[in-house]
């Protein structure tokens, strides 16, 4: 040992000794962006190849806030390629007098460069903070810029960041702005196919909250059956001939909040006709709030800060919260009916059955938390709460008879609270961490570190059965579920926790409701694994139960979600045999193509409607195995569209909700 240590010493000594100069890279331009791309755009996966286009359209949206700009375009080009085009000014093209080189090129190319540092060009900008269009350059293997300035086009090309050749004037115009083309470069993203819905939920969420923009959408790229059935020279000629879009959309918005709200709220009974509007500004913030009760249960809270949605709140959310709840008890205590009711109230049940939308416009954000989605400026936190305060005020006043269904909204809101704390607290009372404190249908794991530890929602005990068998004792837990569990979008919170489903699944994860900072909010110190699974059958039932799972955890523990922890296992939908030889398909287009490389003799096809129709051994290979499995990870990209489809999937309103499945009915591998 003491001659491995010697050996070990002089080898420390001997790299530190040639540690020099020399050993230190410098990256040049934006070469580190390439290194680590992670770095600016957060993953390299699809969700940072969607961040590419929000970056390029927020330069857009920036030049509306200024006031120079009312249209964005958006195109999804053949090649998968983006195309954002807009009225503002354009990107100045005369040169740089500390770079002399194009303003635009700068802008282009250079980190922490462009118009937003200079309070002079934008009061206030949006971006998902600031990487800026020259990331978008340095990530894309081709890039084309045309502005339209000054009566004249100009351009330049780059490629992975760096420019083809200067600035050029290419012609005459009468239009104004510019349009950026880039391709994703492929050598950087696991993920290279645009997702049209993903980038229309964000279009369509900007063009609520910046009225009177309008901002249109389209996707150009041929149907699958025909790039699947053509080669790539004759189905470059059919795209360049194609007339109209696969797809197009159009947003525009000339009430902001209060149409971005009555489209969350759509398939929920309102309690109100019309809703509350407040815009203002404080402290030099301009302040923009809508805000609808309904007749549900769940408190749907959407904040923004120049466009960006922060997911974690922060001190706007704070200001509206205080704000609120004063105002509102104030009135309730004047008017004589929370003394008539004798009922304590608290600040969630002001909150209960509310959808709202908080928008401010920071000159100089600061964020923080763990996704920096969470504004930290102190002073916004006034702002709101007087802006909050002095319009909701004027409000009830003026509007006796909402101002009295909001309060009986509210006695009631407390009432149902104080019986969910009791249900709660039995569920938590339970919640000892030992076997019998245990649901008794769960089989647990061996190992206590819940960084390792998974445990599986499987649907039924038959199924629930062939999981025990097949499951890795060492690091996967099973808990059959009893049928299907509550609809949660439809109860109070009190009939949730007395619901003997979900206490299981309270007290096999876990964990417990409350913490210092929110008695509502889930408290995940103790939570028990890291990996919660649903295993449902892959048909209508299983889908239905996904659902219900879904809902259960986006509306009470969302933390499970923003975290990274829910997941769907995904059972393959076929077994296809010939001979001896054995393929699992998890898709109908996997199927086809499996059918067609040994064509349709001596071939038995096995279609899995349920987990129980395999063995243990099938199960475990297929869908629990880690080597071998397929999970989906659940995230939530836009609350405030999954706050919606939620209310419209499991809400009480059948005609939009049957339409909504029809519309998607194509996207799912369920049958009856």
């Amino acid at each position: 040992m003491a001659e491995e240590q010697n050996i070990s010493n002089a080898m420390a000594e001997s790299q530190g000794a040639d540690y020099s100069a020399s050993n230190i890279t410098v990256l040049e331009g934006l070469e580190a962006v390439r290194v680590r791309p992670a770095m600016y755009i957060g993953d390299v996966n699809e969700r940072g190849l969607h961040h590419l286009v929000y970056e390029v359209v927020d330069n857009s949206i920036d030049e509306a806030l200024a006031g120079y700009c009312d249209k964005i375009d958006v195109r999804i080009n053949p090649d998968n390629s983006i195309t954002v085009e807009d009225n503002g000014r354009g990107i100045p093209v005369d040169m740089h007098e500390k770079e002399h080189r194009s303003a635009l090129e700068v802008v282009m190319t250079v980190l922490h460069a462009g118009g937003k540092f200079n309070k002079n060009s934008y009061k206030v900008s949006g971006g998902l903070h600031g990487v800026g269009v020259s990331c978008v350059n340095a990530l894309s293997d081709h890039m084309i810029v045309n502005v339209f300035r000054d009566g004249k086009v100009y351009q330049q090309e780059y490629s992975k960041g760096k420019p083809l050749y200067a600035v050029k004037e290419t012609g005459t115009t009468d239009k104004r702005g510019t349009k950026i083309t880039f391709h994703p470069d492929a050598s950087i993203f696991t993920v290279t196919e645009y997702k049209y819905d993903t980038l229309l939920e964000r279009m369509r969420e900007l063009a609520y909250l910046n009225k009177g923009i309008t901002i249109d959408i389209a996707d150009w790229r041929k149907p699958e059956d025909d790039q699947n059935t053509q080669d790539t020279q004759n189905t470059q000629s059919t795209q360049n001939n194609q007339i109209t879009p696969l797809r197009h959309d159009h947003f525009y918005s000339e009430k902001g909040l209060r149409d971005f709200i009555a489209y969350l709220d759509e398939n929920r009974e309102k309690l109100m006709p019309e809703a509350i509007y407040i815009e203002g500004e404080r402290k030099g913030i301009p302040i923009e709030i809508a805000m609808q009760y309904n007749t549900g249960y769940s408190e749907n809270l959407h904040s923004y800060v120049n466009n960006i949605n922060t997911h974690e709140g922060g001190t706007h959310l704070a200001g509206f919260r205080s704000g609120l709840t004063r105002t509102l008890k104030a009135y309730a205590d004047r008017s004589g009916l929370l003394q008539k009711a004798k009922v304590e109230i608290a600040g969630d049940d002001f909150r209960e059955g509310l959808t709202a939308i908080i928008s401010v416009k920071v000159a100089e954000p600061q964020f923080e938390g763990q996704t920096k989605t969470k504004l930290g400026n102190a002073e916004v936190r006034g702002a709101v709460d007087d802006a909050v305060s002095e319009m909701l005020e004027n409000y009830l006043e003026e509007h006796p008879n909402e101002a009295r269904t909001i309060v009986d909204k509210v006695i009631l809101a407390a009432r149902a609270r104080q019986a969910a704390r009791k249900a709660r607290e039995m569920v938590q009372r339970s919640n000892v961490f030992s076997s019998a404190g245990m649901p008794g249908k769960l089989a647990d794991c061996q190992s206590n570190d819940p960084a390792e530890c998974e445990i599986f929602f499987v649907e039924g005990d038959s199924a629930g059965g062939s999981a025990k068998q097949g499951r890795d004792r060492r690091f996967q837990a099973i808990l059959p579920l009893r049928g299907k569990i509550l609809n949660v979008e439809k109860v109070m919170r009190h009939r949730a926790f007395e619901s003997e489903a979900i206490r299981d699944i309270y007290t096999a994860l876990g964990v417990t409701v409350g913490t210092p900072e929110d008695p509502q909010a889930l408290n995940l110190s103790k939570l028990r694994y890291h990996k919660v699974i649903v295993m449902t059958d892959a048909d209508v039932d299983g889908a239905h139960i996904d659902t219900l799972m879904l809902t259960f955890f986006f509306r009470y523990m969302p933390e499970l979600i923003e975290n990274g922890y829910v997941y769907l296992a995904t059972p393959p939908l076929y077994l296809i045999e010939k001979g001896k030889r054995k393929v699992y398909c998890w898709t109908e287009e996997d199927r086809e193509r499996t059918l067609m490389e040994f064509g349709d003799k001596g071939i038995h096809v096995q279609r899995y409607k349920g987990l129980g129709e395999m063995n243990s051994d099938q199960l475990r290979d297929t869908t629990m195995d880690p080597e071998g499995r397929q999970l989906r990870q659940v995230t939530i990209e836009n609350a405030a569209s999954a706050d919606r489809v939620f209310s419209l999937l499991m809400g009480d309103d059948v005609p939009p909700r049957r339409a909504f499945i029809e519309a998607n009915a194509t996207y799912a591998n369920i049958d009856a």
